[in-house]
């Protein structure tokens, strides 16, 4: 699709219309097909011009601009925008020299540090396209990547935990170089002599040949690079893999406009934040497009500094918050959940932090007051996927706040429910359907995936799998993933709605529902609950408890308790775990059966 832009007002609204095939509900005014244009903050603007550019302009406006300003702190190691930027233009030269140009997928296989801001703009500078990868990620799963996307430059770590695993890739695969990057000098002098002197065991040794480029070989140059002229809806900025819609993992192909135009939507939406002032928490990984947008390019876009944490910790983030006065903070709900419990947190001062977005998974109501009454700080909820940059929907900073609300939609962007028979038609307001987004931001395809492609974008729409509704007033609320839909009786049961009412109760830390089968119902649902440290409860209680919270269809039949429940790579609670697991008993019981 082509995007429409330069335009305002009911123009824009007009020529979204015809584009996307909007039919009125009641009357063709703005108000009716755009519900959520009542509710929109005054400051906002949703048929604002959405500015796109390449993604990279953004870092040379933040040095132009705040040169001298602080950008990225590891660990104590502080690097100006100045710095950052001149090694973003030789990381850029260097990639050149190698070959990377338009169509040449670079790897980034790194932790939250220095090298994954420098060689991210780098590439894009090139003209490359940054393939992200899970640092967890096994040999395998590296391997099945490094081959669908067709990634021939892969850069990492020298650490043990890394490096072997993926020099392992270069026989296998079709990878032919490595940029290999020295842990010790990204950080205080001290700290990096101690590393390569106390952690010599955690280090790798690296190959001297041509299929090993070190970092500071690649930035061995005057960094005079004159940058290639970016077709904004054709260049693939970033090949982001994604589960998607369907749960088989898939390139998403972002291009510079879909997220160079997310990025002005999040800024006019975010308004507030004052440029060169702020400071963010980089605990989510960039690897994750979640924390590639919010934080390390809406960072970067507003002149601010990036506090980055390799990893989550509780108490390095409560300490870190409180060293460098942070003051936005992204995350997934069980980051809240994890500070909300911390027994030390009335000794650690957050009073500094005034942005708080929770994305990734939906926000339990119960974690939102909690962290809000013992922090003082506001926290949103806002709604994304891979496949729209991500961002699509959010609760308005500082306005109204619907309870299990993901919010309305941001400028551009335009929200429908489909239904779930048939999903060519919209539903009423109120009734459950589809969510179906589209706008500037949303994908234009998969990687090699026309099928899955042409399941999920259709005439525009990118359709999330997600089921929900919509108010009166514009205000999004998700029920569950059509997926994850139970079916009892021939009744559907939504496992978050199960999930809301368990975390209701004070004990509660987390919890996850699926559906189990049952010879009577089709499916039940089951209940995998975590509780605060030190206390135990019975199924009984439980249900006890849940009886005037739940209908007889939706109680669980089985509550199980467990000390950790499985999570993703940006922490946010998985299902599929729990799914394999259940799935793993029942063919063992069936062996039994039939042995009998």
């Amino acid at each position: 699709m082509k995007p429409v832009f330069g335009v305002r007002g009911k123009d824009l609204l007009n020529r979204i219309g015809e584009r996307f095939g909007f039919k009125p509900r009641r009357k063709a005014s703005p108000e009716a097909l755009y519900p959520w244009l009542s509710s929109y903050p005054d400051t906002i603007d949703w048929s604002q011009t959405i500015q796109r550019k390449p993604l990279h302009h953004f870092m040379e406006e933040a040095v132009e601009r705040f040169g001298d300003n602080p950008c990225v702190d590891f660990l104590g190691k502080s690097y100006s925008y100045r710095e950052i930027g001149e090694l973003v233009d030789k990381a850029a030269k260097g990639f050149r020299h190698l070959g990377v140009e338009r169509g040449v997928k670079v790897g980034l296989c790194l932790p939250n540090c220095p090298y994954s801001i420098i060689c991210y703009y780098a590439v894009l500078k090139a003209g490359g396209t940054v393939v992200n990868y899970n640092p967890l990620y096994v040999e395998r799963e590296l391997a099945a990547q490094v081959e669908d996307s067709d990634t021939t430059i892969l850069v990492t770590l020298d650490l043990q935990q890394l490096y072997p695993k993926v020099s392992a890739l270069l026989e296998k695969t079709g990878l032919r170089q490595i940029i290999v990057c020295r842990m010790s000098e990204i950080l205080p002098p001290l700290k990096g002599i101690l590393f390569s002197t106390l952690k010599r065991s955690e280090l790798s040794e690296i190959p001297e040949d041509v299929q090993h480029v070190p970092f500071a070989n690649l930035i061995n140059n005057d960094g005079e690079i004159e940058a290639p002229e970016i077709d904004l809806d054709g260049d693939i900025a970033l090949l982001q893999y994604t589960g998607g819609t369907t749960g088989t993992p898939k390139g998403a192909m972002l291009t510079h406009g879909n997220l160079s135009a997310n990025m002005a939507q999040v800024l006019a939406w975010v308004g507030d934040l004052e440029p060169g002032q702020e400071k963010f928490i980089g605990v989510l990984p960039f690897f994750h497009v979640f924390g590639m947008t919010l934080v390390m390019n809406l960072g970067i876009a507003t002149g601010s500094e990036l506090v980055l944490l390799p990893r989550f910790e509780l108490d390095q983030l409560l300490k870190t918050v409180e060293r460098t006065k942070a003051t936005v903070l992204m995350g997934v709900p069980t980051i809240y959940t994890a500070i909300i419990g911390a027994s030390d947190l009335d000794n650690h001062d957050l009073s500094t932090i005034k942005y708080c977005v929770s994305g990734g998974a939906p926000l339990p109501a119960a974690v939102r007051q909690d962290f809000e009454s013992l922090t003082g700080c506001y926290l949103v909820e806002g709604y994304g996927l891979t496949e729209c940059s991500p961002v699509a929907l959010s609760n308005p900073l500082g306005g109204l706040n619907k309870e299990n609300s993901i919010g309305i939609p941001l400028p551009g962007t335009s929200v429908e429910f489909r239904d779930l028979e048939d999903p060519k038609f919209a539903v009423p307001y109120g009734e459950k359907g589809e969510l179906c987004i589209a706008g500037p931001q949303v994908m234009p395809c998969y990687w090699r995936r026309k099928e899955e492609s042409d399941a999920t974008v259709i005439d525009g729409w990118l359709h999330t799998g997600d089921v929900g509704y919509m108010d009166e007033d514009g205000y999004v609320f998700l029920v569950d993933r059509k997926k994850d839909l139970i079916l009892c009786g021939g009744f559907n049961v939504y496992p978050r709605v199960i999930e809301e009412a368990i975390m209701t109760h004070p004990g509660v830390v987390e919890v996850i529902v699926i559906g189990i089968p049952d010879d009577y119902r089709g499916e039940t649902p089951k209940a995998f609950v975590k509780l605060l440290a030190g206390q135990s409860m019975t199924e009984r209680v439980m249900k006890d408890y849940l009886r005037d919270r739940l209908s007889r269809i939706e109680m669980p039949e089985f509550i199980e308790y467990r000390d950790e429940l499985p999570k993703t790579m940006i922490g946010k609670l998985s299902k599929k775990e729990l799914v394999a697991e259940e799935a793993a008993k029942r063919n063992i019981r069936s062996e039994e059966a039939s042995e009998q």
